[in-house]
């Protein structure tokens, strides 16, 4: 990147920076969750009739492995890039220098001793799950993965607080990348050339996980070794004032990454509440054997999250990139600036997020057939999913904004909340509506949290509400226009392709969201919307369209 490239990307305007650092964000979180839904088509075929348990099985470790993830990083990644944005806008680059280095000492520790509990506990933690002795090694081979993941993590935060966000989304898609190729040769050798044992196959793939971490820890210290560089030309000329205490600050920073730790694994404790309680709930007043509740755990819980997620995924990007521009705001005591961030952060939500869960809900059946099998039990689950993703992005955007304006102890007590209300429906929900039980609870519990969210966001940001709203109605009707075009296709082709084949599902898939994309795009850019929520250089973009 040339001097001049560095000044005209300092010259950027928040709404810029949002877009560009959403750009890429989108790129590695999307990029490496959809490698991450691609896997399923040939390893949930060589797990042949044990595709759904296998795939159960592969979740309820993930899911004890991500709490695992977050308490061994503590916070830490994203308190570092809100430290660190915050420093650096104050010119006090050696702090954040030394604050880095710590942090990687501490997290190197931190990950040691989670490791080592993960793998003890992995036991107690699978029965408790219902998986049983099955579930036990995969349990374990994912603790592996946690000796790397808090340093990558750190190297990740230090990136997203100085806003160059492309190391840490080229990074998250090498991993994800490194892990599917491993899992994937791992599982054809088990099921296609060894002995077929289901449950080996299962533990090699969670074991890709430290596959990947060490993949993309390789390409952030690269990255590192590069912006170092200019961070040591810039800690020269730092502008604190007297000796600074890194072991203060660092602890400093930890209580501060406490709150991350509750809602950074907020998504994954409303899981591990549905992991732990359906298995046990169902039996109590249902016939279905252990193996076949498993299974249908997976239909609500492993299947359908695994395509919902890369929608959730465009929320997280979002979340992830705007937190830092929130606190610079903070920090500069920028309140207009910090408002009409809050406004265009919550107008690109929609605009990204709406159109997405429409369209994964109009293609669900296909989609199911496409990674799994014709069935119309997981398609519509697969649908209340979406409609539960919704709130769930909101939640993920949300709670980062109160963070980025210091309201930690309010964004944790109202996830509290809703999680009281999630525990509260859960039992009541399972018993009336069985696999649609848990996305119900999680609806309810996640949408009281997002309600009071942005109540005290607007409470303390006086964001435009009125334009906000507007915005958002006006971008449903996009989408409904959209949703039009695309139902109207999708019925037209399923009068001749059958939905029931793969290889036809994938051609109705791939033509309906071509032309839903197509219709909302153009919508966007006749109307200028999407000038307003991306920056000028969609007005580029139109004019090579030739869209007045």
């Amino acid at each position: 990147m040339t001097d001049n490239t560095k000044q005209t990307s300092s010259e950027l305007t928040n709404e810029d920076k949002m877009a560009r650092g959403s750009a890429w964000m989108t790129i590695g979180n999307i990029g490496s969750r959809l490698m991450g839904v691609i896997y399923i088509l040939p390893w949930y075929y060589w797990m042949g009739e044990y595709g759904d348990v296998g795939n159960a099985l592969f979740n309820m470790g993930y899911n004890v492995y991500a709490l695992f993830i977050m308490v061994s990083t503590a916070g830490i990644p994203a308190a570092i890039a809100k430290q660190v944005a915050y420093h650096n806008s104050r010119q006090e680059y050696r702090i954040s220098q030394r604050l880095f280095h710590r942090s990687l000492q501490a997290m190197a520790i931190l990950g040691l001793v989670s490791a080592l509990i993960m793998y003890f506990a992995a036991p107690m933690l699978s029965q408790a799950a219902g998986g049983g002795v099955d579930l036990i090694p995969s349990m374990r081979s994912l603790s592996v993965a946690i000796l790397v993941i808090p340093v990558m993590s750190v190297i990740r935060g230090y990136f997203q607080g100085i806003q160059n966000i492309a190391p840490f989304a080229i990074s998250q898609l090498v991993e994800q990348v490194a892990r599917v190729v491993y899992m994937l040769i791992a599982t054809f050798m088990i099921m296609e050339l060894g002995d077929g044992d289901y449950v080996a196959a299962v533990t090699q793939s969670t074991f890709g996980a430290f596959i990947g971490a060490l993949a993309g820890t390789a390409i952030l210290i690269y990255y590192f070794r590069k912006e170092k560089i200019k961070m040591d030309i810039l800690a020269e000329h730092s502008k604190e004032t007297g000796e600074v205490d890194t072991i203060k600050l660092l602890v400093s920073t930890v209580k501060e990454a406490i709150p991350f730790i509750i809602l950074g694994a907020g998504l994954t404790i409303f899981k591990l509440v549905d992991q732990y309680t359906f298995v046990h709930t169902m039996s109590s007043f249902t016939e279905y054997s252990q193996n076949q509740l498993i299974a249908l755990m997976a239909l609500f819980g492993g299947n359908p999250d695994k395509l919902s997620m890369v929608v959730i995924g465009l929320a997280t990007s979002m979340a992830i990139v705007g937190m830092p521009l929130l606190t610079e705001s903070y920090a500069k005591q920028d309140y207009a600036g910090m408002a009409k961030l809050v406004s265009n952060n919550l107008q690109l939500y929609a605009f990204v997020m709406l159109p997405a869960t429409l369209g994964m809900m109009i293609l669900a059946y296909p989609l199911n057939t496409m990674f799994y099998k014709p069935d119309q039990l997981g398609a519509n689950l697969l649908i209340a999913v979406c409609v539960s993703g919704l709130i769930q992005g909101l939640f993920m955007v949300t709670s980062m904004m109160l963070q980025g304006i210091y309201e930690n102890g309010s964004a944790v007590l109202f996830f509290v909340i809703g999680l009281a209300v999630k525990l509260a429906t859960q039992s009541v929900c399972i018993h009336t509506l069985e696999a649609y039980g848990p996305i119900v609870s999680t609806t309810l519990g996640m949408g009281v949290t997002c309600y009071l969210n942005l109540w005290k966001i607007h409470k303390k940001t006086r964001f435009n509400m009125s334009l906000t709203w507007k915005r958002t109605a006006l971008i449903t009707v996009m989408t409904a226009i959209m949703v039009a075009f695309a139902g109207v296709t999708k019925f037209g082709l399923e009068m001749f392709l059958n939905p029931d084949s793969k290889v036809q599902s994938f051609l109705i898939i791939l033509i309906v969201a071509g032309v839903g994309v197509l219709v909302y795009v153009y919508i966007a850019l006749k109307l200028r919307l999407a000038d307003k929520l991306l920056g000028s250089g969609m007005a580029r973009f139109r004019r090579k369209l030739h869209i007045k």
